[in-house]
């Protein structure tokens, strides 16, 4: 009986430490500035397999839209849907070091690319700094994303943190934005699934004219 009133009150104590250190760091966080289909649209994007190709990133979206993120393996549960609706998956790193590409390819099933400007990362680029090391949101990701095998980027610019974008076919914009407010922070896949559909609804009434 002791067990079960102990529980609840540690449970309790716990959540309102892990709330206060997310306020706490919060406070040292940067606020991010959405992003603009122009800011986008022109960043020079390197093949990472084969023969190294450079390309501007609107090609990605143009036919079809596109679904593109910046340093987040989990989305590629939804590439069979994403294929249905026929809307391609795509990633972007920041870079190259050793074999974290590699590594991250075996997590994520569509084709990557770098973005040594990092563009996908601004307009104002932020980092969760060493103060991640204080959230316990970050420690669960990490432990997760460890038990799968994925290490992710302990070299380089490994703190910066990334997001996803859901991008319509043409100029049609940035129909979803997502950024990361600590290592790990999912966007919901449902939010991304809804925008993708956005793409064919918002065009049927121009393609019908």
């Amino acid at each position: 009986m002791a067990l079960g009133i102990i529980a609840p009150v540690l449970a309790a104590i716990g959540s309102l430490i892990s709330g206060f250190l997310n306020y706490f760091t919060d406070m040292f966080l940067t606020t991010p500035l959405r992003a603009t289909l122009k800011h986008l649209e022109e960043t020079e994007l390197k093949t990472l397999k084969g023969e190294t190709r450079v390309l501007k990133a609107r090609s990605l979206w143009e036919g079809s839209g596109a679904v593109i993120m910046a340093e987040a393996a989990e989305l590629s549960s939804l590439k069979p849907q994403l294929d249905e609706l026929g809307v391609p998956l795509y990633a972007v790193v920041k870079e190259d070091v050793g074999t974290e590409v590699q590594n991250f390819q075996s997590f994520f099933k569509g084709e990557i690319f770098l973005d040594e400007k990092r563009r996908f990362y601004g307009p104002r680029e932020r980092k969760m700094g060493l103060l991640a090391f204080l959230r316990v949101g970050v420690w669960m990701n990490g432990l997760l994303a460890f038990k799968r095998g994925f290490m992710g980027n302990i070299l380089g610019e490994g703190f910066v943190l990334g997001g996803v974008f859901v991008i319509g076919q043409g100029q049609q914009g940035i129909l979803l934005e997502h950024r990361e407010i600590e290592f790990g922070d999912k966007v919901n896949a449902e939010d991304v699934i809804r925008a993708v559909r956005r793409i064919a609804q918002e065009l049927q009434p121009f393609e019908s004219k």
